[in-house]
Formats: structure tokens, C-alpha cells, sequence
């Protein structure tokens, strides 16, 4: 038996079902929901190490389920379900601060991967969540705030992420691809630009010059590093 636990939210009963089969089989503790209301109760109440989450739902959506627990500073993974494949239900989601979406019909064998990936992603970042100072900016990676002389920066989802990627590896360049991957999903629709969009107003943010970084650092023709 493993030690994580993994909410499904799912008001498809073949679906939840054998989804929660075939977890149990791969060791997990798993626990369900069949509509919106029991998944938000149950994402806050019972606090699992994952959440597999329907956007259809009776009741609460899964995107409203996500958007409450994101408001609530909850870090819990998050793989979004869907049956529509349409890129704005993606978008949002990942704007909202879900770690991955899978659209159905899904093979088995890639989305139990993709939960292991989160998971194992979640667990590296459990084991360092010291807080990470550099200039006059201060990263608590526990309660996801960030601070500048003790004065706290509103930063969204994203943002944070993206901002604690480069910090846990400083002076380490990461290209604008690898951001992407890291910081919104192997299988993100979006391009290039959006790593460039974000960083453009994380330096408006953290910056004492936009226009002359100090520590979030171009790397030419590669992407971005942060110096501390």
C-alpha cells in the first residue's frame, strides 16, 4: 500500500469507478465523489495527496472546485477531466492552477503516469520547503507567499511557480521550454511567449529596474535564470 491517498471526483459511474479499481490496484488509497458538493467537501475535509477532477459536474464544477481550493492557498495536485477538447476549458483550468489535464476518452496506462509524475513532482517539492531569500524578496514556499522587505507581492498561481522554479536552482538557466513543462504541463497548448509574458511581469513585481533585471536574468537565446 502506498502512502498517498487520491481524491477521483467523477459523476460518471463507470468512469469513477473504474478509475478508483484500477488506483487501488496500483496501491493507492483512494477515496470518490460523485458530484460537486461531495468533492469540495471532501478535497478540504479529507485532504488527499491528489485530486483526479471532473469539470462536469452536478453541483459544484471542477473548475469551481479548483478555483476555491487554489483561493484557499491548497497546493493539492490536480489532474483535470474532461470530455470537451477544446482549448479554453485547458486554459482555464491551467490558469486556475490545475497541474494537468486529461481529456475522454483517456488511455489508462498514460493517465496513472501522468499521476505518478505529479505526485513524484509534489513529494520533491514537500522535502524543500524552506524559504528562499535573495536581494530584498523573500519565497515561503509552505504558505506560497513572496515578500519584499517583509511587504507581501501579489503574485498569481503562475506566476509563484514560476518565480520558485528559478529560485530552487539559482543561476541555473532554464529554457523557455522547460518553464512551460515545469510550470504548466507537458501537454500545455500555449507557446513560447507566454514563458516571456509571465516573466515580463514577475520583473514588474520583483524588480527594484524592470528595465535592468537584477536577478531574473535573460539568457540569450536559451530562456532565463535567477541570480541571487
Amino acid at each position: 500500500m502506498r502512502d498517498e491517498t487520491i481524491l477521483v471526483v467523477e459523476d460518471d459511474n463507470s468512469v469513477r469507478d473504474g478509475l478508483v479499481m484500477n488506483l487501488q490496484l496500483q496501491g493507492y488509497k483512494v477515496l470518490s465523489a460523485c458530484d460537486g458538493d461531495e468533492g469540495m467537501e471532501m478535497a478540504f475535509d479529507s485532504k488527499p495527496d491528489l485530486i483526479v477532477l471532473d469539470i462536469m459536474l452536478p453541483g459544484w464544477s471542477g473548475l469551481d472546485i479548483l478555483a476555491e481550493l487554489r483561493q484557499q492557498s491548497k497546493d493539492t495536485p490536480v489532474l483535470l477531466l474532461s470530455a470537451r477538447d477544446r482549448m479554453e476549458n485547458k486554459i482555464e483550468g491551467l490558469e486556475l492552477g490545475a497541474d494537468d489535464y486529461v481529456t475522454k476518452p483517456f488511455e489508462l496506462p498514460e493517465l496513472l503516469a501522468r499521476i505518478e509524475a505529479l505526485l513524484r513532482r509534489h513529494r520533491g517539492y514537500a522535502k524543500n520547503d524552506a524559504s528562499i531569500s535573495f536581494g530584498h524578496v523573500t519565497i515561503d514556499p509552505v504558505n506560497r507567499m513572496v515578500t519584499i522587505n517583509g511587504n507581501p507581492v501579489e503574485l498569481s498561481l503562475k506566476e509563484f511557480d514560476l518565480l520558485l522554479l528559478l529560485a530552487k536552482a539559482p543561476g541555473r538557466p532554464f529554457s523557455r521550454e522547460s518553464i512551460l513543462s515545469s510550470v504548466w504541463g507537458w501537454n500545455f497548448d500555449g507557446t513560447t511567449r507566454t514563458v516571456d509574458n509571465f516573466i515580463m511581469s514577475l520583473r514588474q513585481k520583483i524588480e527594484t529596474d524592470p528595465s535592468k533585471p537584477v536577478h531574473i536574468k535573460t539568457v540569450r537565446q536559451l530562456g532565463y535564470k535567477l541570480e541571487l
